[in-house]
C-alpha cells in the first residue's frame, strides 16, 4: 500500500488514493491466496488509473457470495464496487487481473 500511495502522490492523484489502495490490496491478496508466484503489480495512468496484478496461475478468479460471518470472500465484490470496470486477461504465462479507477476531471 505504501508504494501505491507514493506513486499516486507523485502523480498528484491523492483523491483516489484510498480507493486505489483498497482495490490493489484486494487484487494482490487474491493473487497471493489463489495464484502462483511470481506476482507483479503495474499501475498505468491514462484517462483512468489502471491497476494490474499478474500471477502465474491460469485459474480465473470468481466472485462468491460470502455469508455474514465469513472472514473472507468479499475481495472481488469490493473491487467491483469501487472500480469503474475490472476483468481478467489470460496470458501465456498466467493471467492479469485489472481494474480501472476513475480519475476525477480526467474524463471528457
Amino acid at each position: 500500500r505504501g508504494e501505491v500511495s507514493r506513486r499516486l502522490a507523485d502523480w498528484g492523484l491523492d483523491d483516489v488514493s484510498f480507493t486505489t489502495e483498497l482495490v490493489v490490496s484486494e487484487l494482490v491478496t487474491n493473487a497471493i491466496r489463489y495464484g502462483n508466484p511470481p506476482i507483479q503489480l503495474r499501475l498505468i495512468r491514462d484517462t483512468v488509473l489502471i491497476c494490474e496484478v499478474f500471477d502465474a496461475s491460469s485459474t480465473a478468479p470468481h466472485m462468491r457470495r460470502a455469508r455474514i460471518f465469513d472472514e473472507g470472500g468479499r475481495g472481488l465484490l469490493l473491487v467491483a464496487q469501487f472500480a469503474e470496470r475490472w476483468g481478467t486477461r489470460h496470458l501465456a504465462t498466467g493471467k492479469s487481473i485489472w481494474a480501472e479507477i476513475v480519475i476525477p476531471n480526467e474524463r471528457s
